[in-house]
């Protein structure tokens, strides 16, 4: 397993390295900073899962580095302050901050908040990753189409196509809303110029067919008079 390095940014070295000892018995890896410039640039340096920061601190607070590191980073941030006002507090959550931990406080409590959230943050990165991975699937209300297994499905019912029948489908879902042409369909997924765009009216209508409760009254596939067709964004 990964492990998992943290960043603790405070002034107070015997907090500093009291904090250090504590998560490295625990598994992790510490990297220290004195202040927000020093943090900064540890973190140009080094690949950090977590920062603990300070916000009173010498050359650059809390504040202003948390402000700083979230215009390239998005890794969890937890403050710490010796204040306990809840306005200190509203600040350094709404400028980034994921959490905020009030001096003084015991090692038990800051291990917990640095355990949770990056459990968070990897929930995140994973549900993130599986996002990615699903950039293939599209759907739209309850039509489905799946790139990478060359099948649709409506309301979670396979759906049968022919090979043009799914490449026209597949045009119009990548880009709903968007009405294409007979020509463009045409041209898009014969990858030639258009004589005739008889056929497409065909296909459309096959389509339809499969894909729609009512094909009269279509809820995806529809007609753009005189312009051409497109597939309805659902709400």
């Amino acid at each position: 397993m990964e492990m998992n390095h943290v960043l603790i940014v405070e002034d107070d070295k015997e907090i500093r390295e009291g904090v250090e000892i504590y998560l490295k018995s625990q598994g992790y890896e510490v990297y220290q900073a004195a202040d927000g410039k020093e943090g900064l640039e540890v973190i140009e340096r080094e690949d950090i899962h977590l920062a603990i920061v300070d916000v009173m601190m010498p050359r650059m607070d809390g504040i202003t580095m948390v402000v700083r590191l979230r215009e390239k980073h998005d890794f969890p941030v937890i403050m710490l302050s010796a204040k306990s006002e809840e306005v200190d507090k509203i600040m350094g959550l709404n400028i980034g901050a994921d959490d905020y931990v009030t001096k003084p406080f015991t090692p038990m409590e800051l291990l917990a908040r640095v355990n949770s959230q990056l459990r968070r943050y990897r929930k995140f990165a994973e549900k993130l990753n599986a996002k990615e991975d699903s950039s293939n699937i599209h759907v739209i209300g309850g039509l489905e189409i799946n790139e990478d297994t060359v099948e649709a499905a409506v309301d979670g019912e396979p759906v049968k196509l022919t090979p043009i029948e799914y490449k026209i489908l597949l045009l119009l879902m990548k880009s709903p809303g968007r009405v294409f042409s007979a020509e463009e369909i045409y041209e898009r997924v014969w990858n030639e110029r258009a004589i005739t765009t008889d056929t497409i009216m065909v296909h459309i209508r096959n389509i339809r067919e499969k894909i729609e409760i009512n094909p009269k009254e279509p809820k995806y596939l529809k007609v753009v008079w005189g312009v051409g067709y497109k597939i309805e964004k659902q709400a």
